[in-house]
């Protein structure tokens, strides 16, 4: 699969720009505020029906304007995917597929797989859970549809059990029988969602390893530990046995919405233990291990956006990553960078075809 042209209107800082792409290596370069980055982020756009930096998808409309629009033309195997996603102020976003509009933004998930790198995925590390947990849900979710309906089911309950304990409190009542029913369905799903997390991290721990080995050319020891209290004890007996802190609280303290990732150096928190360069190269080697998970489960080759991730690496580090994308299990690849000349060399020594766009 690969992105052949796409179109922006009332993008971010375009007021209206259009770009046709080689089938491997796209780079773009140019001055900090250029725009580099929000060309990538219209392409993660079109793949996910989102933004990858700002959720508020009226944010992205360009100042002054009431709308913005993006369109895509990708080849996936023998077909053409004609991709729009648009939003209007005061409108709710629509995706078109094929000039068809989505019903459920849900189901366009997993059509076109990609995966991006960028210097904001530290806060995969600084960050709480909620973001790390999200980073585990999207991995699994492009190629498991199952997982990803799981996921919108449980969350829905969670916020009905939620606005209920609050109900409860705010009219000095209390209904068993009714709670009762959200907690027989949280814990139905909340299974389904451990479960695939437990098997999503015994297959996903070695590739990470491997790719965290090649990108440091060293032997620190790195690790992804999955950490949830349903590996202890049933969904439905978690939320009777803090029924009482639930109330008070008046939201759900205990489920899956609460697990956790844990990223460790030697056996310690890579938060506090690890170097900058051993930071960025933890998060790189994650989101190759991403690229090879959901390329061995979905139809088709993700596609694979990199964001200014050779700033602040070692000589080193950056020729392990040029031979990791070299490989020709990588498919279509856009990058960027602020040095034109570190660009032409970085993409001249991977020997695949390649475009160079300087804004």
């Amino acid at each position: 699969m690969f992105l052949k042209k796409i179109s922006l209107v009332n993008y971010k800082n375009f007021d209206s720009r259009e770009f046709e792409f080689d089938s491997k290596i796209n780079a773009f370069v140019g001055a900090n505020g250029i725009g580099k980055t929000n060309v990538l982020d219209a392409v993660y756009h079109l793949c996910f029906g989102k933004s990858y930096f700002n959720p508020i998808s009226s944010q992205n409309i360009r100042h002054g304007e009431d709308f913005f629009m993006i369109e895509g033309i990708f080849q996936k195997e023998e077909r053409e995917e004609r991709i729009i996603c648009s939003l209007k102020k005061g409108n709710k976003k629509v995706i078109k597929r094929n000039g068809k509009a989505y019903e459920r933004f849900s189901d366009h998930i997993g059509l076109l797989p990609l995966v991006m790198i960028s210097p904001a995925d530290r806060d995969l590390i600084i960050e709480g859970s909620e973001t790390r947990r999200k980073f585990m849900d999207g991995v699994i979710a492009q190629s498991d549809k199952d997982y990803l309906q799981a996921l919108i089911h449980y969350n829905k309950v969670l916020m009905q059990r939620n606005s209920l304990l609050k109900y409860f409190a705010a009219n000095h009542r209390f209904d068993p029988a009714t709670l009762e029913v959200y907690n027989e369905q949280l814990s139905h799903y909340g299974s389904i969602i451990h479960e695939r997390r437990k098997k999503f991290i015994a297959e996903f721990i070695d590739t990470f390893r491997e790719q965290y080995r090649v990108i440091s050319g060293g032997n620190e020891i790195v690790g992804l530990e999955y950490d949830s209290k349903l590996h202890e004890e049933d969904l439905q007996v978690l939320l009777k046995n803090n029924l009482e802190k639930d109330r008070a609280l008046q939201y759900t303290s205990v489920g899956t919405h609460k697990d956790d990732l844990k990223f460790t150096i030697a056996e310690h928190p890579i938060k506090k233990f690890g170097s900058q360069g051993q930071q960025k190269t933890f998060l790189i080697a994650l989101k190759f291990a991403q690229f090879h998970f959901i390329k061995a489960h979905a139809a088709t080759t993700p596609v694979l956006l990199l964001d200014d991730i050779f700033d602040k690496l070692d000589e080193n580090r950056v020729k392990h990553i040029i031979a990791l994308v070299e490989d020709d299990n990588f498919g279509q690849i856009f990058l960027s960078d602020t040095h034109r000349d570190r660009t032409e060399d970085i993409v001249k020594s991977i020997h695949q075809s390649y475009k160079i766009f300087t804004l």
